[in-house]
């Protein structure tokens, strides 16, 4: 009996893993749902565009980047001192930046206030969260002197491109592959 129970729960193991597999799971990490569907009903996000963002900056494996950047949604110190002055913010430290509550609020503190800068527009936020606010701010003049609105394809920078393709993939991804745990 022993021996069948021990079978039993094995093939369930397998089966188990061989959907996560089929489904995509596999290469789509999901950490710190609970903190993302918080952060994103405060700040009326939608919480596959932080998992995208959370995704496309680190795959949820916080590891401090080249630039300085930290945390889940790889915040610089100074746009997390930015951030915290705009927000009230009194005893922000860099150290925070390492707790997946305060990165991720931080995070999505900043991309609520690019997507009202940009009137809800998703991409131009997304490409500001990567290339900068200037930059994008830059972009959508010419664009506009020229008659015309900003497409990804136009982006001149080939790493802001490509990061605002890989946010808005990964967004319809996690939308898809997990809309339960992030309360779609």
């Amino acid at each position: 009996m022993l021996l069948a129970f021990a079978v039993l729960a094995a093939l369930g193991i397998v089966i188990v893993s061989r959907i996560e597999h089929m489904s995509g799971n596999e290469g789509l990490p999901l950490s710190d749902a609970t903190v993302i569907r918080e952060q994103a009903a405060e700040k009326h996000l939608d919480p596959a565009l932080i998992a995208g963002v959370i995704y496309a900056e680190t795959k949820f494996d916080p590891r401090p980047s080249s630039a300085g950047a930290l945390g889940l949604m790889q915040i610089l110190p100074s746009t997390a001192q930015y951030i915290a002055h705009l927000s009230g913010g009194t005893a922000f430290t860099t150290g925070d930046l390492a707790t997946p509550k305060i990165n991720v609020a931080y995070g999505s503190w900043y991309l609520r206030y690019l997507l009202d800068r940009y009137e809800g527009n998703e991409m131009l936020a997304v490409a500001a969260y990567n290339g900068g606010l200037a930059n994008v701010d830059s972009w959508v003049a010419k664009a506009r002197e020229a008659g015309k609105t900003l497409s990804v394809s136009e982006i001149p920078f080939p790493e802001t491109q490509a990061y605002v393709q890989k946010v808005m993939r990964a967004q319809a991804e996690y939308r898809a592959v997990y809309p339960r745990q992030l309360g779609l």
